[in-house]
This record gives structure tokens, C-alpha cells and sequence, in this order.
């Protein structure tokens, strides 16, 4: 879940981002849940950034709708409230609610903004104008359930004709959608996964409307997506630095990781004091003194706020209707870019049936749900010409083939940037390193035939401090994606988080 997109220009909300990164904290790591804790300092805010996605993500739970954990300690499973009419301007700017499942409230559940680290759930709108093709992005605000929003929500003003997506992310295992009235759900045409079968972490409304309409108004020319642009940083494999090497985007193998397309770059402003959450705009984050900043850790996120600056690239932005129109991202303009841009030379790195959030309730493949997050995020069904690329077993040889040298050609750049999660890896290449080892070992990618192509050097606390790699080319047994995972598999997602402390 945790795999990111752009250098200083392309990060979201660019004036604020870079300084904020400043100090970084490495806990103790168990592969099988990954906690890493990165201090945020921004003037007199600090910012609490619990990122699932850097490696990976939590695996969505069986049953969790059904068998909640009863202890705050156990559980990992938050219930969200939609709003009604949630694609409307109203429904936009009034709260969405986190609270505990089965009954559980949010003190007894730990499904609290306060434990955004751990429990924290974001939401974040797109929006068409399907006359002018211009794009818009509006974060609406998530908060605790029994609480009211430290500053009332901007209420957006929206084209008069416009289409629009909503995005979930969510820091936990399963956030399960929850309509605030018996038609909410339907009115937003939100999809949490398939019966019996929830996707975990992410969510969507109007996901599959929205990018039918855009990738039609971009064919007729009434939808720009810029190019993704060029660094003349990247060193291309086997090559030479020369005039510049196309800046990587969500879909590229260089990049990806076991769960691509994942979660969201909303960020909220939480009071410690009281507990309440804001919306992350320029007048609020002025007036809460001692604020913290959230996120919810996301592959956009390592992309725009880590890689992006290091490898001198810029992301797709649009106004912010909360934060008078000053330019950010979004899983939806990232997931444009990428369409755009990302098949170059021909390979794209789409969803695959062995991501953890598109297996079925028993951990085996499903076709029908894999190709239902897709169309929500605007990707295409499998396909035998997509499968080239994107099968299981072909995902993770293109993985392995791809990332593996570009990750050792670039390793002296790569190391000057600053790791997401220090108890993944000690520098931002350790960090891709690892989070590269432990795409392999959570994708199965062993039972297609193919060796971990990562060596890394850990620290006391299992941190790495270096790797080495093997980038002999390396070929699948299978590329039919009928093989199925390993036993266990499901479980075996590292859990990344990034937290501030509040008061630093």
C-alpha cells in the first residue's frame, strides 16, 4: 500500500511538504507487521503519518463484519458512516464518522482519529467538470464518532455539471462502509468489495462512473493529462545519464509494490487537545496551534512526498475547493497520469489477482473482485493482453525483472532521500530495498519459479542498513494466473505506519 509517486514540485500541497519532514524514529520490525513511526515537523504543527502502503498493506480480514474484535488492543477493523447524497456538495462537506463494528463504540473499539496511526480512515473526492474538463480535489472530513469537527468543513462550489469519484484509505485491516441513512450507499453508488468479500483498506463511490467519464473526455480531447515529465536524476538501466528518463508513475514495475492503487493522499489536522479533526488548509493549521497532521499512508504518497523530490519529478495536481484552490493530488488524478503515461515501454503494472485486497474470503484468486477494483480505479478487465503483464506470476516477474535494477542503478540517488518508515530501512533505498524484499514474499511471487532478488543487511531493530541484488533476468513457470497463493498468505502483509507524536 505504501509505495509513492514525486519529487519537491510533485508533492501534494508542495510550499508545506518538504519542510516537514525532518526527524525519523525506527522501532523494532516483524515482517509480518511492519511499524515504522516518521516525525513530521511543520512550524508549530506536527504531523502524525500513519502510512499502510509503503511495503504493503493489512490483508482484509475474513470475517469482519460478523466477529469484531472485542478489545481495543485486538482490534484492527473500523466501521466509516457515509453521509447522505455523498457525491453532492452537502454530502462533500458533512463529516464522515469512524467508529467500532458490531456495535462497538469508538473508546471501545480504538476506531478513534485520535488513533489515526493506527485506526485512522480518510476519505477524498475528484471531481469532472464535464463541460470544461477542468479537475478539482476535496477531501471531505473524517471524524470520531461522538465528536464535532474542530472547524467546520468548507462546503465546495461545484460545476454545475460534473461527475465525481470518492476515495477511501484506511490505516487499519477492514474499513466497512456504513450508510448514515438507508439509501446513502446507494445514492453515492459506493462499493466496499464483493458479497461476502470486502477489499480492506480501500473503498469506492462513483469510482467506475467517474473514469468512464473522464477517459471518454480525455479521448475526445475535453480532458488534458499532462505528461508525466523527465529526470535527468534517473540513471536507465544498463544506460547513462543523457537527457532524462520518463519520471515513474503508479503503474511502473519500478516502483509498485504487492498492493498497487491503493489508499489515498488526504491529510487532516487533528487538535490533541480535544481530539477533534480539520480539514488540512492553510487557515486551519494557522488557528490550531500545536495541531497534528495526518495521512493515510498510501503508494502516492511515497511517491509524491520521498521519491518524487529525490528523483526531481511533479505530480498531476488540481485545486483543492477546501483550501482556496491551491494545487493537490489524488488517487484519481494519479491513477489518470499513470493510464497516460505508465505503459511505456508497453508494460503496465495493473491490479493483480494475487493483491491481498482482491482475494476472495478464503485467500484464493477472484477474477469478478479483482476486476471491480479495477474498473473503480479506472484500470481495465483482465484480459489475456493485460495478463502479459499483469497476471500473477507475470506481475511478479516484472516486478523482480524491473525494480531489482532499477533500485541498484540508482542506489547512490536514492540514498540521499529520507525513508518513509525507518524501521523498514535506515535511507530511502534501504527502504525500497526492503519494501521490494517484502512485495515478493506477500505476493507468492516464490511459487511462480522465481528466486527474492533482494539481499538486505538489517540492524537490532530490523531496519535495513544495505543490500545488495541479483538482477539476473528471471523467468515464470506460470503466466496463466491460475496458481494459487500460499497458505498463510493473507497474513502476511507488513503494516506500515507513520505517526507524530502530538505537542512535537
Amino acid at each position: 500500500m505504501f509505495s509513492g509517486h514525486s519529487p519537491a514540485p510533485r508533492r501534494r500541497r508542495s510550499q508545506g511538504r518538504s519542510a516537514r519532514v525532518a526527524v525519523t524514529i525506527a522501532i523494532p520490525v516483524a515482517l509480518a507487521l511492519l511499524i515504522g513511526i516518521v516525525i513530521v515537523v511543520r512550524g508549530q504543527h506536527s504531523t502524525n503519518i500513519n502510512e499502510t502502503a509503503l511495503g504493503a498493506s493489512a490483508s482484509p480480514s475474513a470475517s469482519s463484519s460478523t466477529t469484531p474484535a472485542t478489545t481495543t488492543a485486538a482490534n484492527v477493523n473500523c466501521d466509516i458512516i457515509v453521509p447522505a447524497n455523498p457525491l453532492s456538495a452537502k454530502g462533500l462537506a458533512t463529516p464522515y464518522q469512524l467508529t467500532g463494528t458490531g456495535g462497538m463504540t469508538p473508546e471501545q473499539s480504538g476506531c478513534t482519529m485520535t488513533n489515526a496511526a493506527n485506526l485512522g480512515a480518510f476519505v477524498q473526492a475528484t471531481i469532472l467538470n464535464t463541460r470544461t474538463g477542468q479537475v478539482y480535489v476535496y477531501d471531505p472530513l473524517v471524524i470520531t464518532q461522538g465528536t464535532t469537527p474542530a472547524v467546520a468543513p468548507t462546503v465546495p462550489v461545484l460545476p454545475r455539471h460534473y461527475v465525481a469519484t470518492i476515495d477511501f484509505g484506511f490505516n487499519g485491516t477492514d474499513l466497512i462502509q456504513v450508510g448514515a441513512t438507508r439509501h446513502a450507499l446507494a445514492q453515492g453508488n459506493c462499493v466496499n468489495g464483493t458479497p461476502g468479500s470486502i477489499f480492506g483498506q480501500q473503498s469506492f463511490c462513483n469510482g467506475i462512473n467517474f473514469f468512464n467519464v473522464a477517459h471518454q473526455m480525455e479521448a475526445q480531447g475535453r480532458l488534458f493529462v499532462p505528461s508525466e515529465g523527465r529526470s535527468n536524476k534517473i540513471i536507465p538501466t544498463g544506460g547513462r545519464l543523457g537527457t532524462g528518463r520518463a519520471c515513474p508513475v503508479t503503474h511502473n514495475f519500478d516502483m509498485v509494490d504487492q498492493d498497487p492503487s491503493d489508499n489515498v493522499t488526504t491529510e487532516y489536522l487533528l487538535n490533541p487537545a480535544t481530539g477533534q479533526t480539520a480539514q488540512d488548509t492553510t487557515a486551519n493549521s494557522g488557528n490550531i496551534v500545536g495541531s497534528t497532521l495526518l495521512l493515510n499512508g498510501s503508494d502516492n504518497t511515497l511517491l509524491d512526498l520521498f521519491m518524487d523530490p529525490v528523483l526531481g519529478c511533479t505530480p498531476f495536481q488540481a485545486p483543492d475547493l477546501a483550501n482556496n484552490n491551491q494545487p493537490t493530488s489524488s488517487q484519481a488524478l494519479d491513477e489518470l497520469l499513470a493510464e497516460k503515461n505508465g505503459n511505456a515501454p508497453g508494460i503496465a503494472a495493473l491490479v493483480p489477482e494475487n493483491d491481498e485486497m482482491t482475494l476472495d474470503s478464503q485467500g484464493q484468486f477472484d477474477a469478478a473482485k479483482t476486476n471491480l477494483y479495477r474498473a473503480e480505479v479506472g484500470q481495465p478487465s483482465i484480459s489475456w493482453s493485460d495478463n502479459r503483464f499483469s497476471s500473477p506470476a507475470m506481475y511478479c516477474q516484472n516486478m523482480v525483472n524491473i525494480q531489482t535494477p532499477f533500485l541498484a542503478a540508482n542506489q547512490a540517488l536514492l540514498a540521499t532521500g529520507q525513508a518513509p518508515v525507518t524501521a523498514v530501512g535506515n535511507n530511502l533505498f534501504t527502504f525500497l530495498a526492503n519494501r521490494l524484499s517484502m512485495s515478493f514474499t506477500n505476493l507468492s511471487c516464490q511459487n511462480f519459479g522465481l528466486t527474492d532478488p533482494v539481499t538486505v543487511t538489517l540492524d537490532g531493530n530490523g531496519a535495513a542498513v544495505a543490500a545488495t541484488f541479483n538482477t539476473t533476468v528471471q523467468q515464470a513457470n506460470s503466466t496463466s494466473g491460475s496458481t494459487m497463493p500460499s497458505q498463510g498468505h493473507r497474513h502476511g502483509r507488513h503494516h506500515h505506519q507513520y505517526m507524530n507524536p502530538s505537542g512535537m
